[in-house]
């Protein structure tokens, strides 16, 4: 990633505004990509993501505009094995719930696309970015595009011969994809405006950067969770199948051993759990850290904040578990996620000293 001054350097004399307008765009394409993931997460919860089995980049943004063409959408659904094994006997009103879902995260897709690139070209044209923050700009473009290949390739997963859902591993990917995306923009913004840093708050990086690193690994876990419906199962905490950890015959019922870390409802959702502990536990000792050695700085709140929220997500989490994921619940979770995300990585970000 470029670094502040590299950044900055790219910007004239009269660079407040502009960087005030970068800032800006950068930070509202990252409000496009967190509402983005709440719709997906929505398009998950709903059973919604193969409703549309074709990709048109340019047709698919329009809506069916008749009767016909929704009939027409509807017999394309049926033949794939999602409807038969589950939605069998569906009406067409029903179908277009989860149609318009799956039909309005694509189409964010689209406007997150615009809204990133359009923009990039004038800044570009005005000479407002260039050299090596052009470069940093055009690569989280780049995994832009490259988020909505993984995306067709997760739904082409759940077409096939008895999968009436996306692969996990291949939903993991994509939500992750578009976590990378979400942390880049914050990364970039956050640093057009940098700070000086105390050097009481310089040895805060490492316990930022785990606590960051954590949060992403979770993440990537939740996923895995949600592909699963592991967190329809077990739904008792803080006990798990009658114990603190199951069975071993439960928990890794799979072979080869390996598999199970994927495809095992029980080792998926107790390595969800063991990775909400750990997290939970880094960010308190950074938190504590962050209070005896850089007592009254803005790093030492932003640390505490943070402590707050991990501590506040892992309720929601716990409540989400007991009350078998309601859409609502399931939302709020990750929804939650992401502003933890998002205020993890401006806390790290915070801690890079400008050059």
């Amino acid at each position: 990633m470029a670094s502040v001054a590299e950044i900055n350097g790219t910007v004239r004399a009269d660079g407040a505004a502009r960087v005030r307008a970068l800032r800006t765009w950068l930070f509202s394409v990252a409000g496009l990509v967190f509402v983005m993931i709440l719709v997906g997460g929505a398009t998950r919860l709903t059973d919604s993501g193969l409703s549309i089995t074709e990709w048109k980049p340019v047709t698919g943004a329009l809506l069916p505009f008749s009767e016909a063409a929704w009939l027409a959408e509807f017999e394309k659904y049926k033949q794939i094995p999602q409807y038969h094994l589950l939605n069998q006997g569906m009406s067409l009103a029903e179908f277009k719930q989860i149609y318009l879902w799956e039909w309005g995260h694509r189409f964010l897709g689209r406007l997150i696309g615009a809204a990133y690139l359009l923009p990039l070209i004038v800044f570009a044209a005005k000479g407002w970015v260039r050299g090596r923050f052009l470069i940093v700009l055009l690569g989280i473009g780049m995994l832009g595009g490259l988020q909505g290949a993984i995306g067709w390739i997760m739904v082409t997963s759940g077409l096939k011969p008895g999968m009436t859902a996306v692969a996990p591993v291949k939903l993991m990917a994509h939500l992750m994809a578009a976590s990378a995306i979400f942390v880049a923009l914050l990364w970039v913004a956050v640093g057009l405006r940098p700070r000086p840093v105390r050097e009481s708050e310089r040895g805060l990086a490492f316990g930022a950067s785990l606590v960051l690193v954590l949060i992403l690994v979770q993440i990537a876990l939740g996923a895995l969770v949600a592909g699963l419906d592991a967190g329809l199962a077990f739904n008792t905490w803080p006990l798990m199948d009658g114990g603190l950890t199951p069975q071993l015959d439960t928990l890794l019922p799979i072979k080869p051993l390996w598999l199970n870390f994927i495809e095992s409802i029980a080792a998926v959702q107790f390595n969800h759990r063991l990775g909400a502990y750990i997290l939970l536990a880094v960010v308190l000792w950074h938190a504590c850290q962050a209070r005896r050695v850089a007592a009254g700085t803005p790093a030492a709140r932003r640390a505490g904040i943070l402590a707050a929220l991990v501590v506040i997500q892992a309720a929601i989490g716990i409540v989400t578990l007991l009350l078998v994921v309601p859409v609502w619940a399931g939302l709020l979770h990750q929804g939650f996620a992401m502003l933890l995300l998002g205020h993890a990585t401006a806390h790290r970000r915070l801690l890079v000293r400008p050059a």
